[in-house]
């Protein structure tokens, strides 16, 4: 965190307050990229164990993001921070609201591990599962930009969500037409789009969390920028 200047405060108890919110955000990074990691892994094994214990997880998730977010708030009346410390503590809440509903994401993944899919069916899973371990990259060199704070690996994960969008657009098409040629599949088939929707949208809060690393570093708001003309920043 040597990156982040934490060491020019007058109170050493600020620097460590800054320096703990840290930490618990990449911890609960860490929470989230092992639920979606299991949550993949459930479906393909078909583990239902594994699946509800990625459903009952997800309350450790959602106290942590509680926990952090009224220790942000707390430091904010306390320290009235202003300027990059603000932006800082800014984009930790933020960031954490993305994380919190990338899990809430793996939990919707992890229930298609639930549902009962015929063997030619499964191929279908590993399609998921391909797309899936493309997100799960995504998020990993997400988690390890915020980290350092590196804004020109956010801005080039930020360009990358491209091929995400592609995969999971031909993952739609090969599972739309799966349905017209066996209406009885449908049911099960539903549960894996809905995965699939799932997967591009952790992808887009990935996005998100590469945006609030530009906002701290760079004081810009790139919320409704194009990749491509992120480059100029």
């Amino acid at each position: 965190m040597n990156n982040l200047n934490l060491g020019r405060h007058i109170s050493g108890q600020f620097n460590e307050d800054l320096e703990r919110m840290l930490n618990l955000v990449m911890h609960m990074g860490g929470l989230v990229e092992k639920q979606l990691n299991d949550s993949l892994t459930a479906v393909v094994d078909v583990n239902q164990e594994l699946a509800r214990d990625v459903l009952a997880n997800d309350a450790q998730i959602n106290s942590l993001e509680m926990s952090i977010d009224d220790e942000c708030t707390r430091i904010i009346a306390k320290r009235q921070p202003a300027a990059g410390d603000l932006r800082l503590i800014m984009a930790i809440v933020k960031t954490i609201a993305d994380l919190e509903r990338i899990g809430d994401e793996a939990q919707k993944i992890a229930k298609v591990a639930l549902e009962d899919f015929s063997s030619q069916q499964k191929d279908l899973l590993l399609n998921l599962d391909n797309l899936g371990r493309r997100v799960l990259e995504f998020l990993q060199l997400t988690l390890d930009a915020f980290t350092r704070m590196d804004v020109e690996t956010a801005i080039k994960i930020h360009s990358t969500d491209g091929k995400i969008d592609r995969e999971y657009e031909a993952l739609m098409r090969q599972l739309m037409t799966y349905m017209m040629e066996d209406p009885r599949s449908i049911p099960q088939i539903m549960s894996v789009i809905w995965s699939a929707r799932a997967l591009e949208r952790i992808g887009d809060r990935c996005q998100n969390i590469c945006e609030y690393i530009i906002y701290f570093v760079k004081g810009k708001v790139v919320r409704h920028t194009r990749s491509e003309d992120m480059q100029n920043l």
